[in-house]
């Protein structure tokens, strides 16, 4: 019995020494923000790098995993200046999440519930003048409760188990939208029906 508690109390340092690491390594890539250098970046390609990369990265870890994914590209989308290295780790956190989400439900074997994340772009006219740019990341996954969405953006606030998540990636999302490119993101969500995040850009 002692070895058997010895084996779970360092499976639990295991798991909180990595959950250690990984919240690090987030605060790493807080304190680099805004370090990069901006650049005219097409959107849509970097959109469409990134979900295949999330798709495909949450393959290698789960065998089991599978979901539908699309990009719904505007062409008329001109590139932005913007650092390219901190919207594609806007693309990736946002996708993460959402393919998190969708996997989440399938968990529950709903009848005829077929996962899918869904990136796409627009361009509208901004209220100050000149044209903005519209990243919309959208799951029919978990969703979320009222009180779970007024908390999403906080650094270390997550929803998932325990060596799953920091609670960084979207917080780390907000800032560079926000702080780093002058920009707002906004999320809609409904409980078990799923959650949409759309980012806003100016292009000019």
């Amino acid at each position: 019995s002692i070895a058997n508690d010895l084996r779970q109390n360092l499976q639990k340092i295991s798991q909180h020494g990595k959950r250690a690491s990984s919240i690090v390594k987030g605060m790493l890539e807080h304190s680099r923000m805004g370090t990069g250098e901006r650049e005219l970046t097409d959107i849509n390609q970097l959109a469409d790098e990134y979900l295949r990369l999330g798709y495909h990265g949450l393959r290698a870890k789960d065998k089991t995993f599978n979901a539908d994914y699309e990009l719904i590209a505007n062409t008329s989308l001109p590139k932005i200046n913007v650092v390219p290295q901190e919207i594609g780790r806007v693309f990736l956190n946002l996708i993460n999440n959402a393919f998190y989400a969708v996997n989440e439900r399938a968990k529950l074997k709903e009848a005829g519930y077929k996962p899918k994340v869904t990136v796409s772009t627009s361009v509208v006219k901004a209220p100050i003048g000149g044209l903005g740019a519209v990243i919309i990341v959208k799951d029919n996954g978990m969703g979320m409760l009222p009180t779970t969405k007024a908390k999403i953006f906080q650094p270390f606030f997550t929803t998932k188990p325990t060596g799953q998540g920091t609670g960084l990636g979207l917080s780390l999302a907000y800032d560079i939208i926000t702080k780093g490119h002058g920009g707002g993101i906004e999320l809609e969500s409904v409980g078990g029906e799923g959650t949409t995040f759309v980012g806003k850009l100016s292009v000019y």
